[in-house]
């Protein structure tokens, strides 16, 4: 039996600057729980939720890495569906300094009405950007030529793996008891002996962790966020050979991402903001995989399960 769904991760949106027929403007969705967390909202984000099945649901928080078009001008749109669903819940919005001029400026500009409040939090630097129900959001600055912050979702720490075999040292038999441990909580057994958790449970685990990066060249500022990371999620513009382009332009190559990946100890790579010049991105998933073998591709409407 697997291990039960706790969040799904969808990429709305993957290419850089421009559409094409297969790639859609920057946007990440991450359900998790009862709560959704975009990252960046480009134009078209609101169809693609429809496509993947991506409810706006309760608590609905956006993080925007930059303030350039490819990356924000969906927002609009969003903000004008949840007000013709009569969205009442507040809508939480994060991204650098601009942002809150950004979204005030189209307010009365395209006469939405909205049925909402909205916080906007400008952000700068690094450290918590904020909490939710079992895990935190940070951030840190990326190197691109707009003022740019990438961002780490992180779950909280998980309990200890139970040794069974202690437990059952200690008189613990296979039963309700153990579930009560397991949870965190005191066994008082009929002999009045009391099993403490710390006596049958592991050092705590570190939960799931997700990193996306936005625009950025390599820098050491992302290796540092993305330590461990279950996923990492790098702009890959360029391929190997355009190293100068991409240095220049403030972006990275495929091999910019692969390194990172390696040097942040992470388990799995997504190569993301891909340029509409490789109809065909097997050649950066082929180069990236020289220098860090857990790597794909980002594709539209892919999605990834977290169990």
């Amino acid at each position: 039996m697997s291990a039960p769904l706790k969040g799904r991760l969808v990429f709305l949106g993957t290419s850089a600057g421009v559409p094409t027929q297969d790639r859609g403007l920057p946007s990440i969705a991450l359900r998790w729980g009862g709560d959704l967390l975009l990252f960046d909202c480009g134009e078209g984000t609101q169809r693609q939720m429809v496509i993947a099945g991506v409810g706006l649901g309760r608590k609905v928080m956006i993080f925007f890495t930059h303030m350039h078009g490819d990356h924000v001008l969906g927002l609009p749109g969003l903000l004008m569906t949840m007000s013709l669903m009569n969205r009442k819940e507040k809508l939480e919005i994060f991204g650098p300094r601009g942002l809150d001029k950004f979204v005030k400026s189209i307010l009365p500009s395209v006469r939405l009405g909205l049925t909402f409040d909205l916080a906007i939090s400008e952000i700068d630097g690094e450290g918590k950007v904020v909490g939710g129900s079992g895990y935190s959001v940070y951030s840190d600055k990326a190197d691109h030529h707009a003022e740019s912050q990438a961002y780490a979702f992180v779950e909280d720490p998980r309990r200890g793996r139970f040794d069974a075999e202690k437990a059952k040292s200690l008189g613990v038999g296979e039963g309700p008891g153990r579930s009560v441990l397991a949870k965190g909580m005191e066994l008082e057994l009929p002999n009045g002996r009391v099993v403490k958790p710390s006596d049958v449970l592991g050092p705590p685990r570190q939960g799931f962790k997700m990193v996306y990066t936005g625009d950025t060249r390599y820098c050491e500022r992302i290796v540092r966020l993305s330590k461990g990371a279950d996923v990492l999620i790098h702009d890959s513009t360029f391929d190997e050979s355009r190293g100068d382009e991409a240095y220049e332009t403030y972006h990275s190559t495929c091999v910019d991402a692969a390194r990172a990946a390696r040097e942040a100890n992470a388990k799995k790579l997504f190569l993301f903001h891909i340029s509409a010049r490789y109809r065909d991105p097997s050649l950066l998933c082929k180069q990236a995989k020289k220098y860090f073998s857990n790597v794909e591709v980002a594709e539209d409407l892919a999605s990834f399960e977290i169990r």
